[in-house]
């Protein structure tokens, strides 16, 4: 099969969906699948196809007046500026797309609802297209920017609605949706009434022989000698409840200082979350270490993996904590508690609950064995769970369908 994985976001880029299109390639690709990427490039100036250095950029395809209407500082008057951004995205990531080619490919596998939107309004009648939703774009975009106070309800109304509308489009398009768990299945059908039978729920799996072996690239990062290491992983936005870790460090620090604390990952709030834990007294507490490539090995040196996350689908950094052995602290929403079993494979802690997370995170410092036990079954559970060549096989299963699908409408 010729396959092509498509995402609406910047590739590449820190994230669970990035590293799932690579493994997903790179797993096709030893099964002699032909396969290329297909996305926005940085700053959502160009279309690539990016395996193959193919780009379209924003400013040779589109009139001047209309490529500076796509910056939201030039927008008409009474629009949505949050609408209009991602409807201007849309269409030039569609128009992009279209001159990039697309019916080449027997099946198209999109990431997202906005990709999956655009290519199936531009794909052939002969392309299969396969979605996976790797969480509930419409919920994230109106609690980021439709539940303060300050914005007009005439206008999150109409934004509500609006992305409403498009996570239902995103998740009908397709001829098969793929969604990792139950509860974005459950979301999907019971708030958006997206049909039952157009959704299959299974986990993406992932390479964890891969992964294992990175752990042991050393590089310049050493553990202390007297210090416990407690570590997030991922992306320093709103979402991911960071603030929420530092605020906890800080009780925590209030009774015992035998610890560090490592945030990998970059983002829109890492600025603000470097200033808010200087402020807090945690300079040298807690240490920004930015974009790294060795987060096998740094979770490797680590004891307890922290994930406040406020909102969540099926966290890669939780199935990687999991496969290092780690003890996990997680917050308990979205799909997370269908991955962890608490105070057997990981612990679940209430989102937003900075008291009982810094209660959890002292228990686990206190009680060393019960945290070794916990990443020991963690890690027993997730090898077997986290199969690539299961989930691999399902996926291609449903690529076979959905080619069947289209060959006999």
């Amino acid at each position: 099969m010729k396959i092509l994985l498509a995402t609406f976001w910047e590739t590449p880029h820190v994230g669970g969906v990035w590293n799932y299109m690579q493994q997903l390639k790179d797993k096709l690709e030893t099964l002699g699948h032909e396969v290329d990427f297909l996305s926005f490039g940085e700053g959502h100036e160009y279309v690539h196809i990016i395996n193959e250095n193919r780009n379209i950029y924003r400013d040779a395809l589109l009139p001047k007046n209309i490529s500076i209407m796509m910056d939201k500082h030039y927008l008409p008057i009474n629009r949505d500026p949050v609408i209009h951004y991602y409807e201007s995205r849309c269409n030039f990531f569609q128009l992009a797309a279209n001159m990039l080619g697309l019916d080449q490919y027997d099946v198209i596998h999109t990431q997202d609802i906005f990709s999956t939107v655009c290519i199936n309004r531009i794909r052939s009648e002969k392309t299969a297209l396969v979605a996976t939703l790797h969480g509930c774009v419409a919920h994230e975009l109106k609690s980021a920017h439709y539940s303060s106070k300050t914005v007009k309800k005439s206008i999150a109304k109409q934004g509500c609605e609006y992305f409403d509308r498009l996570e239902y489009e995103g998740a009908t398009s397709a001829d098969y949706t793929i969604v990792s768990n139950k509860w974005m299945n459950n979301i999907l059908t019971d708030e958006f009434q997206v049909p039952k039978e157009q959704l299959l729920v299974f986990h993406y799996g992932y390479d964890t022989e891969t992964f294992l072996k990175r752990k042991d690239e050393k590089t310049e990062i050493q553990r202390p000698h007297d210090k416990k290491v407690i570590i997030y992983t991922g992306r320093l936005n709103e979402f991911k409840g960071v603030h929420h870790l530092i605020n906890a460090l800080k009780e925590l620090k209030k009774t015992r200082n035998d610890w560090v604390c490592w945030i990998v990952g970059e983002g829109p709030k890492e600025l603000e979350l470097k200033n808010k834990s200087k402020a807090e007294g945690l300079d040298g507490d807690v240490i920004f270490m930015g974009r790294r490539d060795d987060v096998p090995y740094l979770l490797s040196l680590s004891d307890i993996f922290v994930l406040p996350t406020l909102m969540e689908n099926q966290p890669l950094s939780v199935i990687e904590a999991q496969i290092s052995g780690k003890a996990v602290i997680a917050s308990d929403v979205g799909g997370v508690p269908e991955i962890i079993e608490h105070g057997i494979t990981g612990v679940l802690s209430p989102v937003g609950d900075e008291q009982m997370l810094t209660m959890h995170i002292r228990y686990l410092m206190e009680n060393e064995s019960y945290m070794k036990t916990l990443g020991s079954n963690a890690q027993k559970w997730g090898l077997e769970h986290w199969s690539p060549d299961k989930a691999v096989q399902k996926v291609l299963g449903v690529y076979e369908n959905a080619i069947f699908k289209k060959r006999n409408k």
